[in-house]
This record gives structure tokens, sequence and C-alpha cells, in this order.
């Protein structure tokens, strides 16, 4: 009689298991999804200290923002605006989807200034 019972639970953790499967793969693609929105604060922000420091001395802010962007994320901005012996750059980088180079979630704004080193024109 015993040994009767124990047969009926053949395969209850495979059912478990593939219960669970897409809940563990959802709470995979979420976390990868926060890591992604991370990475992309910081690269907006490194991307617009190094177009500070290009407008600063008189170089391209936009081409130093989007050389310093890989290619799967799209940027915009990089322009310098000058005054009071400052400039300042607002560099836009799009959130991707899951995976780097497809769509964009939303926009992460990142702003820097730096001191001008050469005289406005």
């Amino acid at each position: 009689m015993r040994a009767a019972y124990r047969d009926d639970d053949r395969g209850q953790v495979a059912v478990e298991f593939l219960g669970m499967v897409p809940v563990i793969l959802l709470t995979l693609a979420l976390l990868w999804q926060v890591v992604l929105v991370g990475y992309t604060f910081t690269l907006a922000g490194n991307a617009a200290d190094e177009a500070a420091r290009a407008c600063a001395v008189g170089d391209d802010g936009e081409a130093a923002a989007r050389r310093h962007i890989d290619g799967a994320w799209s940027v915009s901005g990089g322009g310098c605006v000058q005054g009071g012996g400052m400039v300042h750059v607002q560099v836009k980088v799009e959130v991707p989807a899951l995976v780097p180079g497809f769509g964009g979630l939303f926009p992460v704004t990142a702003d820097a200034g730096a001191v001008l080193e050469v005289p406005s024109s």
C-alpha cells in the first residue's frame, strides 16, 4: 500500500519547475532592464561631462558626446551654451528595451558644466 502512494507524486517536481520558469524568466528580464537603466544614466552623465570639457576648450561638444557612447545607445544633444564664463551642455540618451540598439523606453537627460577656457568670439 505504501509503495503505491509514493508513485502518485512522480513528476511533481518537473511540473512545479515548469510552472515557475515563466516567473523566473520575467524576474531576470526585469532585473536586466533595471541594469540597463542604471548603465544609461552612467553613460549619459559621462557623455555630458566629456561634451562640456570639449566645449570648454573650443572643440565640438556633440562629437565628444557621441564618441563616449556606444553605438547601441541613441544620443541627442551635446551642444554648448556659454554664459558667465561657463559652458553648459545637456545630453539625452535613450534607455534601450532589454537589448541595446532595439528601441527606446524613455530618454535620460544629463547636464554638465565646465569653466570656459577659451575666450568667446
